[in-house]
């Protein structure tokens, strides 16, 4: 069969199985309390379930390898690449149930992404290990920092669609060739599962889909540009995750200056601050998908050579640190479900008011965390690893 229809029957197929195994697996997270429950930090009304995020794996791992044998495409990079992705879902999948410890999550994720950069390969930028070393450390901080994205309804499962999208693009100029339909896959398993988790979401990815989706991306493009010679490379990996890295970078300089624990739950993500300027959910979903398309774009440029790499990373920084110092000058407390309720696109007049009100802190089973005193949270940040501000706790999607 063709590459481009192999791409495409993927994803059809990817978008059908997630559709299809996404309502059951809903069902049965109720029927065994697998679910996050609302509290005063967070937006939702009642509990929602999680095991998402098994239904994109199980439709992307199962169209992407069905396509690939179909094609004769055995290849032993893409088995290593869909082991991992499976393996982190697993890890993923236990830590929603039973929390693990950051620690060994590091130790889990490190060598599967050893793994990939061993037998996939990587980009050369200074040549011998080095090289290696960072990008074991890039796919392992990619897993995470999307972990971390998924704090809000359908932002995770968004933007994967649309990097999804960019790797199919480049996918032809190196790689093996079943990897393509893998990534048609993902990004069609996504579809199908926004269709359940758009706002309001009636079912989370839960750490099993989002270390799936942060882990199948890294891995995927890291393989796919083996072969892009110089600074194209790296430039082109950098620019298709700038919102996960630009979220997590947000993050981890807002909570050293005001002297909070990086593992400390809270509500300083770029999407809880753009909902501070009056969002709604589904515009702060929007912006942040338009934004990565405009730098999944450039990447593809760099990647066929039509985009000067050192140009792009040079735009790709100033536009970066202009964000975050602007948005680290928007106020990080949360938006109330009462008043995401009433006025989806406008945050109430007290609440803003609120926001300067001192901190204080509180404690729970999900961890401890700062708060307005007397201002009831929304959904705080998701657990998102070790570079998440709850780790070792069960997730609490946004």
């Amino acid at each position: 069969m063709g590459a481009a229809v192999a791409t495409a029957a993927a994803g059809v197929t990817a978008l059908l199985l997630a559709l299809v195994l996404t309502e059951p697996l809903r069902r049965l997270a109720l029927r065994r309390g697998i679910t996050d429950r609302p509290s005063a930090r967070k937006a939702h009304t009642r509990p929602t379930p999680y095991l998402g995020g098994v239904a994109v794996a199980l439709a992307t791992l199962t169209a992407g390898t069905l396509t690939a044998l179909a094609g004769g495409v055995l290849d032993p990079v893409l088995g290593v690449l869909l082991g991992g992705a499976a393996l982190m879902c697993t890890v993923g999948l236990i830590d929603d149930l039973r929390p693990l410890s950051a620690g060994l999550r590091l130790c889990i994720e490190t060598p599967a992404a050893a793994l990939v950069v061993l037998i996939g390969g990587h980009p050369d930028i200074f040549g011998g290990a080095i090289d290696a070393v960072l990008a074991v450390v890039w796919i392992v901080f990619v897993t995470n920092a999307f972990n971390l994205l998924d704090n809000m309804d359908g932002a995770a499962s968004s933007l994967c669609v649309v990097i999804a999208v960019f790797a199919c693009v480049t996918a032809p100029a190196g790689g093996p060739g079943g990897l393509g339909p893998v990534m048609a896959a993902l990004a069609g398993a996504c579809v199908g599962f926004l269709f359940h988790n758009r706002h309001p979401a009636r079912i989370f990815l839960g750490d099993a889909g989002s270390l799936f989706l942060g882990f199948t991306l890294a891995s995927s493009m890291m393989v796919l540009h083996d072969d892009v010679g110089g600074l194209a490379g790296p430039a082109s990996l950098v620019l298709a995750t700038l919102v996960p890295t630009l979220d997590t970078t947000l993050v981890m300089l807002s909570r050293y200056r005001e002297a909070r624990p990086l593992m400390q739950g809270g509500t300083d993500h770029i999407a809880h601050r753009l909902r501070r300027l009056g969002l709604s959910v589904r515009q702060v979903v929007r912006s942040l998908s338009v934004f990565t398309v405009a730098c999944c774009l450039s990447a593809v440029l760099v990647t066929y050579g039509l985009l000067a790499p050192g140009v792009a990373l040079v735009a790709a920084c100033v536009v970066g640190a202009g964000t975050v110092l602007l948005l680290l000058e928007i106020p990080s407390a949360p938006v109330t479900a009462a008043a995401g309720a009433a006025a989806p696109g406008r945050m109430a007049a007290a609440d803003i008011a609120r926001s300067a009100l001192p901190l204080r802190p509180t404690g729970g089973r999900r961890g401890r965390s700062l708060r307005p005193m007397a201002v009831p949270h929304s959904r705080a940040g998701r657990k998102a690893g070790p570079l998440s501000p709850t780790a070792g706790t069960p997730a609490a999607p946004q």
